[in-house]
């Protein structure tokens, strides 16, 4: 590939960056570089929310898709071919954008640090309702700014705002400029600069990962990213997977759900929650918007960590992983794809290319999140459950941990106390037994192992409460947020 400068869309014209460090980060260069300041770093790990901007794309259609980011951790080199707004970009003309206006008269900022992020979070929920003629409940605008913390207003007003905002008269993104620059973009070719490469077909990204077994594969940056901003670590040479658009995709496949390695988050648990609603809760309370915009469950999956959200609930699903080497193509249960604490078992010059979830429609499916905070938190315990009756016996099993031991995996013991026999609350004693033979799990900041104990027991309670044969719980019983509007 030709070495050539990053050219990116921002503040109204094409920006050229010629050889940047590779993981120099978008807020880096926005405060530093263009004085850009209204973008502000709060934990420099994609937590707070208050270094939100906003990426702007062309979907295969050409329109413009506009998602909220953490620009603390994203590096300058994805940027390439793509739009970027902050909040120095909401303001047109000498009035106030219904977003700002809003926060003003809603009395939504106090100290102001947060602001920002919050502004930008919301004008890309704005825009997105303007562009299809709705407007959002309360509830969708909380989830809209989960990855938004502020410590002085709190969140009344500025859900007040998110209201008020459509209340005022519509002002759009003028898009026509942006989209006639990134359609122009999309004609340079694939971006090589010194230590980062991104290809755009799957051959070649197969063959530079082959050709290059030591370089790091980067998708999201929302883990990797940390890596940079809180240990310091060179990183080496990067293979950028975010423009591969064939590892994008997300297809029916006969009786299996095919989720490209390089969908994201977002799109992966919104395909999941299609074909098993129950999923909802988990696909929202998986970190946040930006996170999820940004992030990849390929990049989630293959990163291997004991307490990833993806891996209890695909494991519970009977998902598959393939794994590409070149041209060679190999696949195997996600169960045997851990070997130990943040390993795997993926070979020099392999890497993820897909995850392939059997489409089983007898199943009954739970997934259940314990984290201290509700929003935008790392799991102490994740559970992923399910089960196939026949009659009032257990046909098929599985049930999935993380947060548990060293690596996801399954609770094998309870599994086979459960599998053929008849799904009675005898049946559950027994497999609330067996899970102490499966895990002895840790202590640490999170939770003791006494407590990560008795919640996955309390879990498998709960499930069995819910699919038990005989007057199971209905999902309004069990919903907080359900009991609560009752």
């Amino acid at each position: 590939m030709t070495i050539r400068p990053i050219r990116f869309f921002h503040r109204g014209r094409v920006v050229e960056i010629a050889q940047p460090a590779p993981t120099r980060t978008v807020l880096e260069w926005l405060r530093e570089d263009q004085r850009c300041t209204g973008t502000k770093e709060g934990c420099a790990e994609g937590d707070c929310g208050a270094c939100t901007v906003v990426v702007g794309e062309l979907d295969t259609q050409g329109a413009l898709q506009l998602k909220p980011v953490n620009a603390c951790i994203q590096f300058l080199p994805t940027l390439d071919g793509k739009a970027l707004f902050t909040v120095e970009d909401v303001k047109q003309g000498a009035a106030l954008h219904p977003v700002q206006q809003a926060m003003v008269q809603c009395h939504g900022s106090q100290c102001g640090f947060c602001t920002p992020g919050f502004v930008m979070s919301m004008w890309a929920g704005y825009e997105r309702h303007q562009a299809a003629g709705t407007v959002p409940t309360r509830q969708q605008l909380a989830d809209d700014l989960s990855g938004n913390l502020c410590r002085c207003t709190g969140y009344k007003p500025i859900l007040d705002a998110g209201q008020r905002m459509f209340e005022l008269p519509a002002v759009r993104l003028d898009a026509a400029p942006v989209r006639e620059a990134l359609a122009a973009l999309a004609g340079d070719p694939p971006l090589a600069t010194p230590g980062f490469h991104a290809p755009r077909t799957l051959a070649g990204f197969a063959a530079l990962r082959e050709a290059k077994p030591e370089a790091r594969v980067l998708a999201g940056s929302t883990d990797i990213g940390l890596w940079v901003t809180k240990q310091f670590r060179d990183l080496g040479e990067l293979i950028f997977i975010g423009e591969v658009a064939e590892l994008k995709r997300i297809a029916i496949d006969g009786d299996t759900l095919r989720i490209g390695a390089g969908a994201s988050l977002e799109s992966a648990w919104q395909a999941l929650a299609a074909e098993w609603p129950g999923l909802r809760d988990v696909w929202l309370r998986f970190a946040s918007l930006p996170i999820r915009q940004a992030g990849t469950m390929g990049g989630n999956v293959a990163n291997g960590s004991p307490i990833g959200d993806s891996a209890p609930v695909l494991m519970a699903l009977g998902a598959r992983i393939v794994l590409r080497r070149g041209e060679r193509q190999r696949e195997m249960p996600l169960a045997e794809f851990y070997v130990d604490y943040m390993k795997n078992g993926l070979e020099p010059g392999e890497f993820v290319e897909a995850l392939a979830v059997p489409l089983d429609t007898a199943q009954q499916l739970r997934a259940y999140k314990i984290s201290k905070r509700f929003d935008c938190d790392i799991s102490a315990v994740c559970a992923g459950l399910s089960i196939v009756l026949e009659g009032e016996h257990v046909a098929r099993v599985r049930f999935a941990f993380g947060g548990m031991a060293a690596t996801v995996k399954h609770a094998a013991r309870a599994e086979a106390a459960v599998l053929g026999q008849p799904w009675t609350e005898a049946t559950l004693d027994a497999a609330v037994a067996a899970l102490a033979q499966d895990f002895q799990p840790l202590s640490d900041m999170r939770a003791s192992a006494a407590y990560r104990l008795q919640v996955a027991q309390n879990l498998l309670r709960r499930f069995w409460l819910e699919t038990r044969p005989v007057d199971p719980l209905p999902e309004h019983a069990v919903s907080v947020f359900a009991r609560a509007e009752a």
